[in-house]
């Protein structure tokens, strides 16, 4: 007699029960793909700044029409050969209000000391558009152009004349039909205007009567009339006439800064340095490579700019030894100065000519201002 049956099914096998272990380790899995999900689709409300495109003032960039050309020219003044170079730096931003970097482009970027992560407000103003943003670089790169060229004639001893130009109007102007665009305004009351804070302070001291305003025009000397009015502006009371100025010059000889799809008035003071080395005899830089930044005014002043770290960094992959830092952003640069890259603090154009000067004739560096702490 069989105590088995051939033909009877096998019995199922007995399920094995997934361990704790096991079974934590799934949840993990499942927990981290979930929250990759996340950090890639969920948006956020920063965005990345990073070193951006270099562009040598000494050398020449390419043109609308593909063809290279020098980013400095001049016409009317004798002109002299280069070596070296003053290099003017960029920062690029990643992302916008129509686009934001993920979560992990965020975390890659803040354990990179050459990136910044920055609220998107401080970049995009709410209500700002990013092609609105774009226009307003434009406008103080064409005016950080002008500034630059005035300093750097008028530190050469050219004769550069300040002007008062219109802009443009605002709606409800009480100079409407008055004043026009690219008007230049000469004088008020018989007392010549030549930079927007004189014009400012001279319409407010008038406390709201009737401004003659003295105005060329295509040409033509004319004489308005034009009655402030009072508003609030910053969080200040003054009288406006209700138009946006735009300091502008007239130079003795021409210069040209060839450089598109660059915005904001941070290259100022290389334009300067680059402007005098062109129209000075003899090599300014010795050869050296200089990198720096700043905005620059008519006077020669030097001012702070956004994203200094970005540009030390990029200073430093492009070559650079040497960096003109300016003076207000000295607190920014402590403890984060790339290895193999000298700073220097200027506050001036006679500053920065100086640090070059000593740099490429091998003086004394030591007793050149630097951005220290405290």
């Amino acid at each position: 007699m069989s105590l088995f049956d051939e033909n009877a099914p096998a019995p199922a096998p007995r399920r094995r029960r997934m361990s704790r272990a096991s079974l934590a380790g799934l949840w993990a899995v499942s927990f981290s793909l979930i929250a990759l999900l996340i950090l890639t689709v969920v948006p956020t409300s920063f965005v990345i700044q990073r070193p951006g495109p270099v562009y040598d003032t000494l050398g020449s960039v390419a043109a609308g029409d593909g063809e290279q050309r020098p980013l400095i020219s001049v016409s009317g003044a004798e002109t002299f050969p280069t070596s070296g170079s003053l290099d003017l730096l960029t920062v690029e931003v990643l992302g916008n209000r129509e686009r934001t970097p993920s979560w992990l482009e965020l975390a890659a970027a803040w354990f990179d000391p050459a990136r910044a992560v920055v609220p998107i407000d401080e970049i995009f103003p709410a209500g700002v558009t990013t092609e609105q943003r774009n226009d307003e670089n434009a406008a103080l790169m064409v005016d950080s152009q002008k500034e630059a060229t005035a300093a750097a004639l008028s530190e050469l001893g050219y004769d550069v004349t300040s002007l008062v130009r219109v802009f443009q109007l605002a709606d409800d102007s009480p100079a409407a039909g008055l004043l026009e665009p690219d008007d230049v305004i000469r004088s008020v009351d018989g007392e010549s205007v030549a930079t927007t804070a004189a014009l400012r302070d001279a319409v407010n001291a008038a406390g709201g009567r009737p401004l003659t305003l003295e105005v060329d025009r295509a040409g033509e000397r004319l004489s308005v009339e034009v009655t402030p009015k009072q508003m609030t502006v910053d969080g200040e009371t003054r009288w406006v006439i209700g138009v946006t100025i735009a300091q502008d010059f007239d130079f003795p000889i021409d210069v040209t800064l060839q450089l598109d799809n660059v915005g904001g008035p941070s290259a100022g003071m290389m334009f300067a340095l680059g402007i005098i080395d062109t129209l000075t005899p003899g090599e300014l830089t010795g050869g050296e490579r200089f990198a720096g930044t700043g905005t620059i005014d008519a006077t020669g002043t030097v001012g702070p700019i956004g994203g200094i770290r970005q540009k030390l960094y990029g200073a430093k992959d492009a070559g650079a030894e040497w960096f003109l830092a300016p003076e207000r952003n000295c607190n920014e640069v402590v403890g984060h100065i790339p290895d193999g890259l000298r700073v220097f603090s200027v506050a001036d154009l006679d500053d920065a000519l100086s640090v070059v000067e000593t740099v490429s004739t091998g003086g004394d560096l030591d007793a050149l201002p630097s951005c220290t702490a405290g």
